[in-house]
């Protein structure tokens, strides 16, 4: 995956909406952690791991990787925010069940809140990551849509989103 091209395509995003919003001298860590932990609620919700009342399916594949990717998006912006970049996937633990390993990710984001270090940082990126592995999502088609949903981003941001 091609960390910096992310990176520097997030850095554009968040210098866009920050000068279209005045929020250039904002503190904005809280409301990304927040957001962040969302799309994660979020992505949850479309892979229905936790319904077990349920008998419907999940949701499509491609609607499961557009909402990884909008995790993605606060994940980078929060890297930006606080000048940490990730550039390398080490080998961590994934949990066996779906239900196990998204609750891993939001302790490891409320470690990273606690205290927003550059190794908690690292941390929560690894484990967000972990889960497209678990989530069958290459980083091909992560790559791609973060593309197309970074576009979307624009446009929504001209449109007054």
């Amino acid at each position: 995956m091609n960390w910096k091209h992310l990176f520097d395509m997030q850095a554009q995003l968040d210098r866009h909406i920050q000068q279209n919003h005045r929020l250039e001298a904002e503190e904005l860590i809280g409301r990304k952690i927040l957001a962040f932990q969302v799309e994660l609620g979020e992505l949850a919700n479309e892979t229905r791991c936790f319904k077990f009342w349920s008998l419907k399916p999940p949701s499509s594949r491609q609607v499961i990787l557009e909402e990884y990717v909008d995790g993605l998006h606060f994940l980078l912006s929060l890297g930006l925010t606080l000048g940490y970049r990730f550039d390398q996937l080490e080998e961590v633990s994934v949990a066996a069940d779906l239900c196990d390993h998204f609750q891993q990710v939001y302790r490891t984001a409320t470690h990273f809140e606690e205290e927003t270090s550059r190794s908690k940082y690292q941390q929560l990126f690894q484990a967000f990551m972990a889960l497209a592995a678990k989530l069958d999502l290459d980083s091909e088609a992560v790559m791609e849509a973060y593309m197309e949903k970074n576009t979307v981003n624009y446009q929504r941001q001209e449109e007054g989103y």
